[in-house]
């Protein structure tokens, strides 16, 4: 294993970790995202990292996806007053030392919302753990995927499945795939040194979806349904894994 790679991506990883706790704490009802988004690209920056959306080859006109409602992933900030109830999912990956860590949650602002839009991010949360619990060298990715998907069904939850995890370090997305469903004993076998991104995504509705045509970037359900997203970089041990996004 690179451990110069390993011990910038833990640092990483802990400086993401840290953001994303905090940003739960910050954002409240009567925020807009654009003031959101201001206050991500100053604590990114504040705290050491790179604001890694700046250095995608197609400019992303922001410093952390924002996506709220029937906005399933990548959502671009706009100038939307977030309400008591909304259902936001916030997606980040900042650049360290020359590396990447990518880290997402969603949440329900104000805390007070439907019990259909709770469940569905227990649910979505309870599969990526699922995932992330059989993560060790020598497993399948098939097996991954397929425990996500079956957590994600037993709770009724549409699964997300052309948009995946992913491999992570000096780039963003890198090999190999890392799918939300999957068969047992299929796909790539993992190895020790190995990081990636488990990132299950869900709707409480059909999970068809599209991009939306005015900014190019922000993904919608098509049914007009709740999108929920949630994610950790972690990463793969000879005999079990290391969570590198977890704030400590």
């Amino acid at each position: 294993m690179d451990q110069n790679k390993i011990k910038a991506m833990r640092e990483g990883g802990q400086i993401l970790g840290r953001l994303l706790a905090d940003l739960k704490e910050y954002v409240k009802p009567g925020m807009s995202e654009k003031e959101i988004d201001a206050w991500v690209r100053k604590e990114i920056v504040a705290r050491g990292a790179g604001v890694a959306y700046d250095m995608l080859d197609d400019e992303f006109p922001g410093a952390i996806c924002i996506s709220v409602n029937d906005e399933l992933v990548h959502g671009a900030p706009t100038d939307y007053v977030l309400e008591e109830g909304d259902k936001v999912s916030f997606d980040l990956d900042i650049f360290y030392k020359g590396y990447f860590t990518d880290s997402a949650f969603t949440m329900i602002v104000g805390g007070k919302g439907s019990p259909a839009v709770k469940k569905m991010i227990s649910v979505t949360e309870s599969a990526m753990w699922e995932g992330i619990d059989l993560v060790r060298e020598g497993v399948h990715l098939g097996d991954i995927g397929y425990a996500i998907e079956k957590v994600l069904k037993a709770g009724k939850l549409g699964v997300i499945e052309n948009y995946v995890g992913h491999g992570i370090g000096k780039t963003m997305h890198e090999a190999p795939e890392v799918p939300n469903y999957g068969k047992r004993g299929h796909g790539y076998v993992l190895k020790a040194g190995d990081v990636i991104c488990i990132e299950p995504m869900s709707s409480l509705g059909k999970p068809a979806n599209y991009v939306d045509r005015e900014n190019g970037w922000t993904v919608k359900m098509k049914d007009g349904s709740i999108g929920c997203h949630c994610e950790h970089t972690v990463l793969v041990l000879p005999d079990g894994h290391e969570v590198l996004t977890l704030p400590k």
